[in-house]
């Protein structure tokens, strides 16, 4: 690839054909990618597609589908050219997440998800891959693959197989980079903001301090030698990335945050979008299946575990929190119950195993999310009853550490044979929840399994939003104006009304930003980033006259359904489950 000879927003990709017998030879992109759970098509983004002889000949091509192409006379094949076209600025056209999708933009950045632009011969997907990429030398390229060129114009990596380099996304930009080692581990945080309003440096020390966490939780589970996060903040004013959070990669995570977010809310929310990728080199990095190992980017079959891929992984991005004192045992109650709110508005009756081997479909497609939620879930029953047939003694950590051995990086598992393998490492009782929880349609009992570690179901306090009031919106839009009001006669919160504002004002900015109906998101994401005491500014225009309010946050309070540790005799298999 020529990063410096751009044209229409194009990159120019030129493929050098395999040495073959064969009368023809199929040459695709995928079609879906790891850890996505959807089907992209990027061929769509493929333009100009040619086929050459080593004499520069023309050869015909045909396409065959979406994404693949028929080279004939694939024997005289020398070599291939086609144009790629991004994502990012035509988002408003496709459903693809923005962390798997691609940006060019000449001289300022080049998201590179490589399952974007290369693709793969049939029959050489596990051959050697070299990647040549030339570029602007102010541009460079952040990735955990090596450089093999120390020129500052030439890139040069090396994989054994395609599949390795789809693994391997690299993000070109100014440098504005980070390194640290965190026990044995080379982590790099590379940074693009556009109008420079966030830096590497920046949010460095809260992205260490989480990391640092996140070992000390894994202990002695092995890991990568090197990890990269690539943090690409999109520019709301324009045509840009919108599917914000991250994509896993055994050694690296794609992230896509709004630049407009205020820094603390960013650190916030990459605490736990990066902490759960992270964490992916737990499983499926190091625990999954044959579907996963030898995966087939265009006519996919998936494994029935997904509440084990995601699930276990989410919940280990919001155990790992209390366990290491970065939250409360309050807050991660919290954070479950919400999961319990969310699972409820699901199928909760559909079998995981039958949902995940059938995600790719409707209405099973339909359930993705859950994995999240009730995946998570999942994963906290089997981790309390754990502990509970152990007193105390092992957690599901324990139980990964040991599937890691049992299987690792190479060794696939069969998807039937897993839960035999994990009763056999644990307890009767385990397997037993497997069968009628995950691979069967019972719904879980999730106040009994809190009850196991003396947690009990109860209203607990929470801290509401100043724009919502009993589940009901206080603000509304002008469609004409694009105006944004406080809704007439609604009953404000307290803390609104102390300071001066009334209902059927309309609202301009906040704290010096304006806001109206084109970025009335960016409003409603700093409400929920809005903290007791921040000091708040707000200017609102009523009968035609402005008036500017300000004071320090009061939120309301809600109560809400969640648990509270009330059994003390259960105080130290709580403190095992948590703390352990």
């Amino acid at each position: 690839m020529d990063l410096n000879k751009i044209t229409d927003d194009q990159v120019t990709v030129l493929v050098n054909v395999p040495t073959t017998s064969a009368s023809s030879l199929l040459y695709s992109v995928p079609k879906i990618i790891p850890g996505t759970y959807s089907e992209d098509d990027y061929g769509k983004y493929i333009v100009d597609f040619k086929a050459f002889d080593a004499k520069g000949k023309l050869l015909n091509v045909s396409k065959m589908t979406e994404n693949s192409w028929q080279i004939a006379d694939a024997n005289r094949a020398k070599t291939i050219t086609y144009k790629v076209n991004d994502t990012y600025d035509i988002e408003d056209t496709h459903e693809i997440f923005s962390p798997a999708g691609s940006n060019i933009d000449k001289g300022k950045n080049f998201m590179i998800n490589t399952h974007a632009f290369v693709g793969y011969f049939d029959g050489f997907a596990n051959s050697p891959y070299e990647l040549t990429i030339l570029h602007p030398a102010h541009l460079w390229g952040a990735t955990a693959m090596n450089d093999l060129d120390a020129s500052k114009k030439k890139d040069v990596f090396a994989t054994s197989r395609y599949s390795t380099l789809v693994e391997n996304p690299i993000m070109y930009s100014k440098p504005d980079y980070t390194t640290f080692t965190i026990q044995g581990m080379e982590i790099l945080i590379a940074v693009y903001s556009p109008n420079g309003i966030v830096t590497a440096k920046s949010i460095t020390p809260e992205m260490k301090k989480m990391m640092t966490a996140q070992k000390n939780f894994l202990g002695d589970f092995n890991a990568t030698k090197k990890y990269a996060v690539l943090l690409y903040l999109a520019d709301n004013s324009k045509p840009d990335a919108a599917g914000y959070g991250a994509l896993e990669h055994p050694t690296a995570t794609t992230v896509v945050m709004p630049e407009a977010l205020p820094l603390a809310e960013l650190q916030e929310q990459l605490k736990d979008v990066v902490s759960h990728e992270f964490f992916h080199i737990v499983t499926p990095l190091s625990i999954h299946s044959k579907e996963i190992q030898n995966f087939d980017y265009n006519s996919p079959k998936m494994s029935e575990h997904l509440w084990m891929y995601e699930g276990v992984t989410e919940y280990f991005a919001n155990l790992f929190q209390v366990n290491q004192g970065l939250i409360s045992e309050d807050e991660f109650y919290k954070r479950m119950a919400g999961k319990i709110a969310n699972a409820s508005t699901m199928n909760d009756m559909l079998p995981f195993t039958r949902m995940s081997a059938n995600v790719l479909i409707k209405p099973y497609k339909d359930q993705y999310l859950n994995v999240y939620e009730k995946g998570a879930l999942i994963a906290m029953c089997i981790d309390i009853e754990i502990r509970e047939q152990s007193n105390g003694k092992s957690g599901i950590l324990d139980l990964m550490k040991q599937l890691s051995k049992e299987y690792g990086t190479e060794k696939a598992f069969d998807d039937s044979e897993l839960f035999a393998k994990i009763t056999k490492l644990t307890y009767p009782s385990v397997g037993n929840f497997l069968s009628k929880y995950v691979s069967g349609p019972t719904p879980i009992p999730y106040v009994d399994y809190f009850s196991k570690m003396g947690v009990t179901k109860t209203m607990v306090a929470t801290d509401g939003n100043l724009f919502i009031k009993e589940q009901a919106p206080l603000i509304t839009i002008d469609p004409n104006t694009k105006e944004i009001s406080f809704i007439p006669y609604a009953p404000l919160h307290p803390f609104l009304q102390k300071i001066g504002i009334e209902s059927g004002d309309i609202l301009l900015s906040v704290n010096g930003k304006a806001y109206n109906l084109d970025n009335i998101n960016d409003l409603i994401m700093w409400s929920m980033s809005l903290k007791e005491n921040d000091e708040v500014t707000f200017k609102i225009r009523r009968d035609g006259t402005e008036h500017t309010y300000t004071g320090t946050a009061l939120l309301p309070k809600e109560l809400i359904p969640g648990y509270k540790f009330t059994d003390s005799t259960k105080a130290l298999l709580k403190e095992a489950w948590l703390k352990g």
